[in-house]
């Protein structure tokens, strides 16, 4: 298997690691504590960014670079995306203070949606680095 692969198929087990880590996490109900569960979610999607990124370039993830990536993305991309993450969470921490009351199918529901949602933007992150790896890459080998 080629580096890239092995960096590909290390990036998914991460992915699915940290996706089923946020969805066991919010499956427990936590009636009235379901905004700061979704917050430390978010960090875990945080760790998770910065993991992926150290799988594909073996180096940590600083602001710098983190600022650098965001201009190249563009403000727009960034606020929008930021946005329709913040609203995510968000709903998904209202639907998870109904869904309480349900039952354990209401829990079930929102740790699908919970884990969903991290390997959702888990893999989008993931895209991106693959996409900044092959072009580095490229680059090099064509200096």
């Amino acid at each position: 298997m080629s580096s890239l692969g092995k960096k590909r198929l290390e990036t998914l087990w991460a992915i699915a690691g940290y996706a089923a880590g946020g969805g066991t996490a919010c499956a427990a109900p936590t009636p009235c504590a379901e905004i700061p569960k979704q917050v430390i979610v978010a960090a875990s999607d945080i760790l998770m960014y910065t993991t992926i990124w150290k799988i594909y370039f073996e180096e940590d993830l600083s602001h710098k670079d983190l600022l650098g990536m965001l201009t190249e993305l563009g403000l727009v991309t960034l606020v929008g995306a930021g946005t329709a993450y913040g609203v995510a969470r968000g709903s998904t921490a209202l639907l998870k203070e109904v869904s309480d009351w349900v039952g354990p199918a209401g829990w079930g529901a929102c740790a699908a949606i919970t884990g969903s949602l991290t390997g959702i933007v888990g893999i989008a992150w993931a895209m991106y680095c693959d996409r900044r790896y092959c072009d580095r890459h490229l680059h090099i080998l064509s200096s």
